[in-house]
């Protein structure tokens, strides 16, 4: 156990300590040499400094998670996941704004016992994955249905870079990054995944995945339905 913690410690560290050399670094030459820099570098220079914030937000908002996960235990209730998928691709779809995400919903399902909070979260991790690391252009499809008369099944497919097969077993390890291409392109610190699977385990719902080479990526999840028995448990326990 001290092993791991050691090795998530010094790995975290890693991580905080490359955006926070690039903030201090530019900071220091934009304040050394703001008179002989022109507009153009000075606006470069303070964009270097917004995303590795931003990089930084988003490691730290992570790390938090990660350190809650076993802890902060979900609170169920019946969710529509048409309604609570579709307030993430509007979000999401400012950012990637030109990418194609096409829905096909089954408005026939019945409410999904979740914790909204972490499926949006989850969600949100899957789709931005799925368009970050989609060349622009690309379309990426969200469907909901039936995996049977109990269970609910949610996919997100991409046409993006894909996932070789000698990292197919790693991708749901904390700090797991795939290079490629479009990895260097883009910011990410490798725990998103390993969010993802540990807030559906919560769920008690069950996520897989198939990836082919620079073909794309689907993501399926599977979470049970929400009866009117669970509810009045629910009720009651509240």
């Amino acid at each position: 156990m001290d092993n791991i913690q050691d090795e998530f410690i010094s790995t975290v560290s890693h991580e905080l300590r490359t955006p926070l050399t690039s903030i201090r670094g530019f900071s220091q030459t934009l304040l050394s040499s703001w008179d002989k820099l022109d507009e153009a570098n000075k606006k470069k220079f303070i964009k270097i400094i917004e995303e590795q914030s931003n990089r930084l937000i988003n490691l730290v908002e992570n790390i938090l998670t990660v350190s809650k996960i076993n802890t902060d235990k979900p609170v169920f209730r019946g969710v529509d996941v048409n309604k609570s998928i579709d307030k993430i691709v509007q979000m999401i779809s400012q950012k990637y704004k030109e990418h194609k995400i096409v829905f096909n919903f089954d408005k026939s399902l019945p409410l999904v016992k979740l914790d909204d909070d972490k499926f949006q979260q989850v969600m949100t991790n899957l789709i931005d994955n799925a368009c970050k690391y989609s060349e622009v252009g690309k379309t990426i499809t969200i469907t909901t249905s039936y995996a049977n008369s109990d269970c609910v099944q949610i996919a997100v497919k991409d046409e993006g870079v894909g996932i070789d097969k000698e990292n197919v077993s790693k991708i749901f390890e904390k700090f797991t990054r795939i290079e490629n291409h479009l990895t260097s392109k883009t910011q990410g610190n490798g725990l998103g995944l390993y969010i993802t699977k540990n807030l559906v385990d919560l769920m008690n719902g069950k996520i897989e995945f198939e990836s082919e080479l620079n073909k794309g990526t689907e993501f399926k999840l599977t979470f049970p339905f929400y009866n009117q028995e669970e509810a009045l448990k629910c009720s009651l326990q509240s």
